[in-house]
């Protein structure tokens, strides 16, 4: 096993190529569930566990029942199955062992099968030609880096409520705003590299 490797995947998911600032995927609860941070921090957390053991499975059936049948051309379809599947299994978990953070999530629990995100994390697995060790790392460190980004976001939403900005800038538009500048931030990571 190359530890450089895996330092590199681990890194360049968190830091370099972080699935909100860098690659834009998962946008959607990115900017909905990044109000208060309990609520981004629960959601981070179901993005790692989701995206973790996706990579985990979807490496598995691509490689023990796609591949060897000649079905590669389904794995888009394989891949959303299975995530599906895993997103129903985190609502029932949080809706019976945590009833507040289930309710708080709302509509964006379910919508982590649609998370292009988790989607993409899976297809990159594959387009990448990860084992299954390298899947799983990708898979959990690219949930870690959602988790950071969502918490960061929300972190300074929560301040921007006494923040005194021009009035059109209310809402969305600082949410906007705040979301470039951390982007922007994030890009200084780009020039790492992992020797």
């Amino acid at each position: 096993m190359d530890f450089t490797k895996l330092l590199e995947i681990t890194l360049g998911a968190i830091l370099i190529n972080n699935f909100i600032f860098s690659q834009f995927l998962g946008i959607c609860p990115f900017m909905g569930v990044s109000k208060k941070m309990d609520t981004a921090a629960g959601m981070g957390m179901a993005v790692i566990f989701v995206m973790g053991l996706a990579s985990a499975i979807c490496y598995v059936i691509n490689e023990l029942v796609l591949m060897p049948l000649n079905l590669g051309y389904l794995q888009t379809l394989a891949y959303i199955l299975v995530i599906a599947a895993l997103v129903q299994f985190v609502e029932m978990f949080l809706k019976k062992a945590m009833p507040s953070l289930y309710s708080a999530l709302g509509i964006y629990l379910p919508l982590i099968t649609t998370n292009c995100a988790v989607l993409g994390v899976v297809l990159l697995n594959t387009q990448n030609h990860y084992n299954f060790i390298e899947s799983l790392v990708y898979g959990v460190t690219g949930g870690i880096g959602f988790l950071i980004a969502i918490v960061l976001f929300a972190s300074i939403r929560e301040k921007l409520r006494f923040a005194a900005y021009p009035k059109a800038f209310e809402g969305f538009p600082i949410a906007l705003v705040t979301a470039g500048l951390l982007a922007l931030a994030f890009m200084g990571f780009s020039g790492m590299k992992i020797w």
